[in-house]
């Protein structure tokens, strides 16, 4: 079943429990697919790796705007946007943890030999190739730094 097919299903199941932010992150989420299918002339499903990125990309936004929403004091908006997250994250891969990326990353550190900080473009590359989906790219950055520095 694709991620369209599932957010339908989940999107059907909203209306009928009137889950109103459900529905919301729901709508965005299919929103984003179509649009990911008409800029790319595709009208057939994406791949799945194309799936996660946009998944991806609408959490860290309503990450992003519930921070800033919190900056501003605005409690109620950052929970919307938080709630939203939740949403969204029920399609994406299970995440690991700090401790699960620093193994990966340790382990992608010694096989390329890296060194110093100068080897962090090519430890990032292979990282976020290889823990694609499973970790926010974010996270990956900052373990990446802390073990080459």
């Amino acid at each position: 079943m694709s991620l369209q097919d599932k957010v339908m299903e989940q999107l059907k199941d909203a209306m009928r429990a009137k889950d109103a932010i459900a529905l919301q992150a729901l709508r965005a989420i299919k929103s984003s697919i179509l649009l990911e299918q008409t800029s790319s002339g595709a009208s057939e499903a994406l791949a799945e790796e194309a799936e996660v990125k946009l998944l991806q990309r609408l959490v860290k936004q309503r990450k992003d705007a519930a921070a800033m929403y919190q900056d501003q004091g605005r409690e109620d908006l950052a929970a919307t946007e938080l709630q939203e997250v939740a949403v969204i994250e029920r399609f994406l891969p299970a995440q690991l943890s700090v401790e699960e990326v620093a193994v990966h990353i340790k382990r992608i550190i010694s096989e390329l030999g890296a060194t110093s900080i100068k080897d962090m473009g090519k430890v990032m590359a292979a990282a976020n190739q290889a823990l694609a989906g499973q970790a926010e790219g974010k996270l990956i950055a900052e373990q990446v730094k802390t073990l080459l520095a």
